[in-house]
């Protein structure tokens, strides 16, 4: 008979996390996966890079315009002058290696790689809270992402978007094996790609991880000004970049703006007005992430849920603010539902995602000038019940008690003391 132990929610026992959810679904989903459904979930994501790689006439739109910026440096032109390039200089010497490739190679390589972040991204997503990636969850969670617009967007135009969605578990998963330096390195390099994650460095200040929050700063820093030394008109990102972004961007990117000001202004709310209940969101939801990081309760969710609501407050507000942005937090928020109290444990949660799965229809908001307003409502009904879970008061919870032996691993766990 095999001994009982004292189980941290998460703690792995024979590959299958062994944790005592409090509900059997999660219970379920927590067991090891067959290899059908593996297999299904494989076949799925190569039908998602098929179908990118047979429809793109493109190396993926957002990729390309990196891709030639690169070419254009290599040329001894100035990657700025294109204004739709709107990375810092670091980012042209990592695309080198792709404008070194011919256009078919890049048809496959970009939607193999963009499929790779975000699995990957989940994969150390599940790792933070201890879930084994042989688990039920990690299979069911790849498998959704072929359903998930968001994700198949991404993918098609290979935005570098993808490169924060990897990073920013990872930044967790450090931060929570308390090795915040390496964490500030790899927060670094996503920002020297695209500084998408910069609200991430609020999470140092809240932390006073003062040596970490000088090492992401560094990188980025340090790899811009080196590039911008070897290529062209480096002034141009000042002069030019810079402005059209603060505008945002223009009538060809304004159609898929789903942050608050945009969208409060196409329904008519005066410019002035809308930036201003953007603004008071964006520093509401920074003082929710606040109050989730003074609550103190130490583990994986108080790193996941502060992070998450920084980045979110942060969309609520950029110019623009895109459908797949949201990937960027929903890997390691998905993964938190193994814990009570999370924001998956909502039903709001998981309605915020419905409008998103792909073959859905919903009237009047198919439209490539509308489909805004529903990625708004996924943005903003996904921080308002994380911003809800950061300020509710909890009820402390036992740790509960359930055998861990081989004998037991398909049996359904005791309930959770609470």
């Amino acid at each position: 008979m095999s001994a009982e132990k004292t189980v941290i929610a998460g703690a792995e026992e024979g590959g299958a996390a062994a944790v005592a959810p409090g509900s059997p679904v999660v219970a379920w989903l927590l067991r090891r996966a067959s290899w059908p459904l593996w297999g299904v979930a494989g076949a799925l994501m190569v039908a998602v890079i098929f179908n990118v790689q047979r429809h793109s006439p493109t190396v993926g739109m957002d990729n390309d315009f990196v891709v030639k910026a690169a070419r254009a440096l290599l040329r001894g032109e100035a990657p700025y002058a294109d204004k739709r390039f709107l990375y810092l200089p670091s980012a042209v010497p990592a695309a080198v290696p792709e404008a070194l490739l011919s256009a078919g190679k890049l048809r496959l390589l970009v939607p193999v790689a963009g499929v790779g972040l975000v699995v990957l991204g989940w994969a150390v997503s599940l790792r933070i809270f201890r879930i084994s990636v042989r688990s039920r969850l990690a299979v069911l969670g790849v498998a959704a992402l072929a359903f998930f617009e968001p994700f198949r967007n991404v993918v098609n135009i290979g935005n570098w978007t993808l490169a924060s969605v990897a990073a920013l578990p990872v930044v967790l998963l450090l931060a929570l094996r308390s090795r915040w330096v390496a964490a500030g390195a790899v927060l670094g390099l996503a920002l020297a790609l695209k500084p998408l994650l910069a609200p991430l460095l609020l999470l140092l200040v809240l932390a006073r991880r003062w040596q970490a929050l000088a090492v992401a700063v560094a990188v980025p820093v340090v790899a811009s000004v080196s590039a911008a030394l070897v290529m062209p008109h480096p002034g141009m990102f000042f002069t030019r970049t810079l402005p059209f972004l603060l505008r945002g961007q223009d009538s060809f990117a304004r159609p898929f703006d789903a942050s608050l000001g945009m969208i409060l202004t196409r329904l008519g709310v005066p410019e002035t007005a809308a930036y201003g209940v953007a603004a008071v969101a964006a520093v509401a939801g920074s003082g929710c992430a606040w109050a989730r990081w003074r609550r103190g309760d130490e583990g994986p969710l108080r790193l996941v849920e502060t992070a998450a609501m920084l980045m979110l407050a942060a969309f609520l507000v950029s110019r623009p603010s895109f459908d797949h942005y949201l990937l960027v937090v929903l890997p390691p928020l998905v993964a938190s539902v193994v814990l009570p109290g999370s924001a998956p444990r909502t039903v709001w949660f998981w309605a915020a995602l419905v409008p998103q799965v792909s073959g859905l229809v919903w009237p009047h908001l198919e439209g490539l000038h509308r489909r805004a307003f529903k990625d708004a409502a996924m943005l903003w009904t996904v921080a308002a019940v994380l911003a809800w879970s950061c300020v509710r008061p909890r009820v402390l919870r036992a740790v509960a008690i359930m055998p861990v032996g081989p004998e037991s691993a398909d049996r359904t766990p005791v309930r959770d003391v609470f």
